[in-house]
């Protein structure tokens, strides 16, 4: 079936807000920046996503998109949501029978992980829902078809996702994807990136290379 990704990508320069006692804004900006180009790179070698597409109104994000092969929606910053629905009606009318959305910040993601999440067997209609390491929250959502569940990311919508899919009729799985556990938004979980890193060998290059740079400009 033909899998476009999806990416909402909130402006680099807002991003990261809750790491504001950590980094400068600079560095937050170049964090995010880092992050997303790690998620792109693995999305590109994924076998089973035909496209990718990403809905942002960053410039910095829609250069760095495009430099990847991927689609670019400009976004008129209403939110992770409506940027997700826009997404999913663009990826319908460029002839989808699934998506998978994805965040921008989970840059130890897996190509071979992010295959078999897309190549299991699920019904026509169906979600499959990745939780983030608390289980509360979505890290991806993988549709059949686009269409067949309303996005309804932020706190607690692994339940919420669950719930709404469950009542349209929609056959839901929560499938857990070690490599799209770790968003990073808070201190917390910076630090457990960084823990990451240090016990795993490739992937996450750019996010690697600039926490490394930014090590380096501390001592």
């Amino acid at each position: 079936m033909h899998t476009i990704a999806i990416l909402p990508v909130k402006s680099f320069g807002e991003a990261k807000q809750r790491l504001a006692e950590e980094l400068t804004q600079g560095a937050r900006r170049a964090l995010a920046e880092a992050m997303f180009s790690d998620v792109l790179v693995a999305l590109r070698r994924a076998r089973a996503v035909e496209s990718m597409l990403v809905v942002t109104a960053d410039h910095g994000a829609q250069r760095i998109a495009g430099g990847y092969g991927a689609m670019v929606l400009d976004d008129d910053e209403q939110g992770h949501n409506p940027a997700a629905r826009h997404g999913i009606r663009a990826a319908v009318q460029a002839g989808a029978d699934r998506v998978l959305l994805v965040p921008g910040d989970c840059p130890m993601l897996d190509p071979g992980q992010l295959d078999e999440l897309i190549e299991r067997a699920v019904p026509r209609r169906s979600a499959l829902i990745v939780p983030d390491r608390h289980r509360t929250g979505t890290n991806a959502l993988l549709l059949t078809p686009p269409d067949s569940l309303p996005p309804a990311f932020g706190p607690g919508s692994c339940q919420r996702h669950r719930t709404s899919a469950e009542a349209a009729g929609v056959a839901t799985e929560v499938v857990e994807v070690r490599s799209l556990a770790l968003d990073v938004d808070t201190p917390e979980d910076l630090a457990a990136l960084h823990e990451e890193l240090a016990i795993t060998h490739g992937g996450a290059a750019h996010t690697r290379g600039m926490l490394n740079q930014l090590m380096r400009s501390r001592t």
